[in-house]
């Protein structure tokens, strides 16, 4: 089992192609999506995603996930 404690700032950075927030929404899923897969391999899916949503939009706050596997 696998508990993300604290996934401060992810959420709020703009990004896509209407350069929206990443929403809740979209981190559940994403969370959802990959977690039959090590965590190492969840941190490069966390960090791929993220750059690629952002693309040339800056970083508007600090970012921290924290995963805990039980």
């Amino acid at each position: 089992m696998l508990y993300f404690g604290s996934l401060y700032g992810y959420i709020d950075q703009f990004g896509g192609e209407n350069k929206q927030k990443f929403t809740s929404k979209n981190l559940k899923q994403l969370i959802l999506e990959n977690s039959n897969f090590s965590l190492s391999k969840q941190k490069k899916i966390l960090e791929n995603t993220l750059k690629k949503w952002q693309g040339n939009t800056e970083q508007i706050d600090d970012i921290l996930v924290v995963g805990i596997k039980l």
